[in-house]
């Protein structure tokens, strides 16, 4: 943001409205920002539950959409987005958002203009990140942001940062790509191995729908991984699993192997 405003306070206990109390520990502001007259709240906001990381960003949400409303009020001024980092107990990941409140106006039965608040999803600007996560996605998306030093950011900007849909269309790209190369080798090693030849004809099986289920199934495996669902050691509560077991896996650590797909892969699909 290259500059902020210092200016924080803590909202805890009582300060915490009922329905919230059972997820949210406090909410801190360390200041706001403003840019073109628009002012964003920087926030940080301890959860009282691990599974609240995860599970609950309608809460989430609904929360930083209370505060807002909240300030808005207080203020006699719309205050409508705010950079927040959500932290759980013990996790050494956090959620990082930007939770935006959109004004319009609608006329009421009585023929008066009224305010009327829609409130983004926070699941559409979010990134998960910390010491187990892989954050090549979100550094990408702010390094625009971070290289530009003659000009600051705007609200716009960051709502561009945020943008799934432009992660999402990357991802498939390259998902693509992957396919397509796991296919073209598929291909290569049939020409050459006359015995998997004969295995793939002998089953009805093609490149192209092998390469399909291969890609799909190494995807879920991924998915369990981020849960920390794989590797748990013993005695250690469920969910903290390496967020890396695969590679882990793929470089030996937990025992060794011949081939990857055939000793290691199929018995855990």
């Amino acid at each position: 943001l290259k500059s902020y405003e210092e200016k924080s306070f803590v909202y805890q206990g009582n300060y915490i409205p009922d329905p919230f109390k059972l997820y949210i520990a406090s909410l801190e502001r360390i200041g706001k920002y403003t840019h073109d007259k628009k002012e964003i709240d920087l926030l940080i906001v301890r959860l009282k539950k691990e599974t609240s990381l995860e599970r609950a960003r309608a809460m989430q949400r609904n929360f930083i959409a209370w505060h807002l409303n909240l300030k808005g009020s207080r203020d006699s001024k719309l205050k409508g987005a705010a950079l927040v980092a959500f932290v759980s107990p013990t996790s050494e990941d956090w959620r990082f958002s930007l939770v935006k409140v959109d004004y319009s106006f609608e006329k009421t039965q009585a023929g008066e203009i009224k305010n009327k608040d829609e409130f983004t999803p926070a699941r559409r600007f979010s990134f998960l990140v910390g010491k187990n996560e892989k954050s090549h996605t979100a550094q990408s998306r702010f390094l625009p942001i971070l290289e530009d030093d003659e000009r600051k950011p705007t609200l716009e900007d960051l709502e561009e940062a945020f943008n799934v849909e432009v992660v999402t269309k990357e991802f498939f790209e390259k998902y693509r790509d992957l396919f397509i190369r796991t296919k073209l080798e598929l291909d290569r090693i049939l020409d050459k191995d006359t015995k998997v030849k004969s295995e793939f004809e002998s089953k009805n099986i093609n490149t192209v729908d092998f390469a399909k289920k291969l890609l799909g199934q190494i995807v879920f495996l991924y998915f369990l991984q981020k849960k920390g669902w794989l590797g748990v050691e013993k005695g250690k509560p469920w969910g903290t699993g390496p967020k890396n077991f695969m590679r882990r896996l793929f470089n030996k650590e937990f025992g060794g192997y011949q081939n990857f797909y055939n000793d290691v892969l199929e018995p855990l699909f």
